[in-house]
């Protein structure tokens, strides 16, 4: 079976914007509560609450006068927000996300029905007192829907992502060009077929709003904190971060379309996007880092790979992601000779040993794209076929074991419009 998903705008009436005002809020509160109550136990007992135990007490707080409020929630919304926070629990501890943080009301506001929800005259029907909200449905829903997430964003906007569950074709392709990609900040992608390189600029979506944002920032820190002016102008500088937001998703989307759609296979690094935009604790480093770190956020490399791994698979290609410690920019493409440092500065190099003369990112996408077809020959040689099926390494060569050990990994299913925590 195949998850997909479908982000589409919703136009609730004024009384449905009121009835869904309330039930954020009640899943807002019931996350920050059961947050709160999980670190207190922590501290207290060494152990954690599981969802039975924090649903265990949902009873009670609906009978209880300070909260007697939830009752009037849809009960599957905060079994729901239950379970999202055990699961963020579960990643932080393993070293997957970041410690869970308690919800504003002031920043973006989600629900999510795990059932019930209904495609009516395309509109969607909500259960509870909710009822049939106004959409535009902009794409047939296949499947049968798993999960609704509501939506509302900060500019105001209403949405619905809807997690679907369709049978999965499992095609297989064989056919079509192998690339290799090297990511960066001056070229967001360096990209070789192995027979030409080809280089795609880096949008910079934020800065290109920065002049703007920074104007229409000063203006809402001046208004009075509590004021109506500055509760409707927080939304004029939310339709900027929406813009930056917009901009970048077209990009990625049409530049993983423009891979995928004559290739078998697509071989990038494994990067590790988290420690990239943690900040040292050298004071020295620290104002270096929060501006690279504000660069590769704007970027969105984790995006562009989510976008390229579903896409692939739908076609039934594959993404490789090879050792992030693989040292594709200081390899010698022709030769395989390894230099020593090289600095983030030096874009060009020769090499001493052939004197060939290297573009360093145009030479690490080559030799990513190498290492990629190298493990998967290795694999066929073996007699190992991954998912099932082996992707042909014919129009590329492949190079001896060098430099450090790499593992093939490809990355979990992913959707087009995944649904917000």
């Amino acid at each position: 079976m195949l998850h997909k998903a479908v982000q589409v705008r919703l136009y609730p009436s004024k009384e449905q914007e009121i009835l869904l005002a309330q039930t954020f809020g009640c899943s807002r509160w019931w996350w920050n509560y059961a947050l709160n109550k999980s670190i207190e136990t922590y501290k207290q007992t060494g152990k954690g609450l599981a969802q039975i135990a924090l649903n265990g007490l949902l009873p009670k707080l609906k009978k209880e006068k300070d909260t007697e409020w939830l009752a009037n929630c849809y009960s599957q919304i905060l079994q729901a927000t239950t379970l999202n926070l055990t699961t963020a629990y579960k990643n932080f501890f393993d070293g997957r996300a970041r410690f869970p943080k308690f919800k504003s009301k002031h920043g973006k506001q989600s629900i999510q029905y795990p059932q019930n929800v209904k495609i009516v005259d395309g509109n969607v029907k909500l259960p509870g007192n909710i009822g049939v909200v106004k959409a535009k449905i902009h794409r047939p829903i296949e499947g049968k829907i798993k999960t609704v997430t509501v939506s509302k964003t900060p500019s105001g906007k209403y949405f619905a992502s809807i997690l679907t569950e369709v049978k999965a074709d499992n095609p297989t392709n064989t056919e079509g060009k192998i690339y290799g990609i090297d990511l960066g900040l001056k070229h967001f992608a360096v990209v070789t077929d192995g027979e030409k390189v080809s280089k795609y600029d880096n949008p910079k979506h934020l800065a290109k709003h920065q002049k703007n944002l920074k104007r229409k920032q000063q203006k809402l820190a001046r208004k009075q904190k509590g004021s109506k002016s500055r509760n409707r102008y927080r939304k004029v500088v939310a339709k900027v971060y929406e813009r930056v937001s917009n901009s970048r998703q077209d990009f990625l989307h049409k530049l993983s379309y423009k891979l995928v759609s004559d290739s078998q296979a697509v071989i990038v690094e494994n990067l590790h996007l988290l420690g990239m935009v943690t900040l040292e604790d050298s004071l020295t480093l620290r104002y270096r880092n929060h501006n690279l770190a504000k660069a590769i956020s704007d970027v969105g490399w984790g995006t562009f790979i989510n976008f390229l791994s579903y896409k692939l698979e739908r076609k039934g290609a594959k993404l490789i992601e090879i050792d992030r410690w693989f040292p594709s920019s200081k390899l010698c493409s022709n030769c395989f000779y390894q230099m020593g440092e090289m600095p983030l500065d030096v874009r060009e190099w020769t090499c001493p040993h052939c004197n060939t003369y290297h573009d360093r990112d145009g030479n690490a996408a080559i030799n990513i794209r190498a290492e990629g077809i190298r493990m998967l020959a290795l694999r066929v040689a073996e007699g190992l076929k991954a998912d099932g099926s082996a992707v042909s390494a014919v129009g590329g060569e492949v190079r001896p074991k060098l430099g450090r050990k790499s593992k093939l990994r490809h990355s979990p299913v992913s959707t087009e419009a995944p649904p917000s925590s």
